[in-house]
C-alpha cells in the first residue's frame, strides 16, 4: 500500500502553470510524535495590504534574487514562519492557483518537513500559526462552498478560524492529489 509520502512523491517537480508563477508558496507537512501527518498554516496579520486576517501558506511573490520558484516557497517559509531550507525535502508542484483577479499566478510546492518545525513567526507577515492534522481537511463534511463574484469558492473551519480562498483552493488540489484524483 502506497504511503502518503509515496503518493506526493509523483507531484511534478516544477511549476506546469501556462504563466510563469508571480508568488510561491510552501505547504509545509510533518509528522508529530504519534506518527500523525500536520500541515503548517498561518494567520496573516489584520495590518497586511492584502489578504490582512486571512489564513494562509508561508509563500510571497517571486523576487529577482531568488533562483527558482522552489527557492522563492522555502525563503518565505524560512522568512515567515522560520522554518530553514535544509529542513525541507520538496515533494513537489500542485497546480497553479490566480488571486487578485487572476493578476498573480501563486506556484504552490508541497514539503516534507524533517521533524516537527520550531515555528517562529515574523509578527511583521504573520499574526499566529497552527498545525492542524492532515486529516481534518479529508473528512468532506467539513467543507463548503460559496459562490461570490459567480465563482464557488472552498470553505473550512480550523482552529476556530476559517481557510479559504486561494489557500483553501491549494489544500482542496493537496486532497484530489491525495485522493489519485
Amino acid at each position: 500500500m502506497a504511503t502518503l509520502w509515496d503518493i506526493l512523491a509523483d507531484l511534478p517537480s516544477e511549476h506546469m502553470g501556462p504563466r510563469p508563477a508571480t508568488a510561491a508558496v510552501l505547504l509545509p507537512l510533518f509528522e508529530d510524535d504519534d506518527g500523525v501527518v500536520r500541515v503548517v498554516i498561518t494567520k496573516r496579520p489584520d495590518h497586511m495590504p492584502s489578504h490582512p486576517g486571512q489564513l494562509a501558506f508561508p509563500g510571497g511573490r517571486i523576487e529577482e534574487a531568488d533562483e527558482s520558484v522552489l527557492a522563492a516557497a522555502l525563503r518565505e517559509a524560512d522568512e515567515e514562519v522560520g522554518i530553514p531550507a535544509e529542513h525541507v525535502t520538496p515533494l513537489g508542484f500542485l497546480d497553479p492557483v490566480s488571486t487578485n483577479r487572476f493578476e498573480v499566478v501563486v506556484a504552490p510546492v508541497v514539503g516534507r518537513l524533517s521533524g516537527i518545525p520550531r515555528l517562529v513567526p515574523d509578527p511583521a507577515e504573520v499574526a499566529s500559526t497552527m498545525v492542524p492534522p492532515l486529516h481534518h481537511f479529508l473528512n468532506e463534511d467539513r467543507w463548503r462552498t460559496e459562490s461570490w463574484s459567480g465563482h464557488d469558492l472552498w470553505f473550512i473551519d480550523v482552529e476556530g478560524e476559517v481557510l479559504w480562498g486561494a489557500s483553501a483552493a491549494m489544500m482542496r488540489s493537496l486532497l484530489g492529489v491525495i485522493r489519485g484524483r
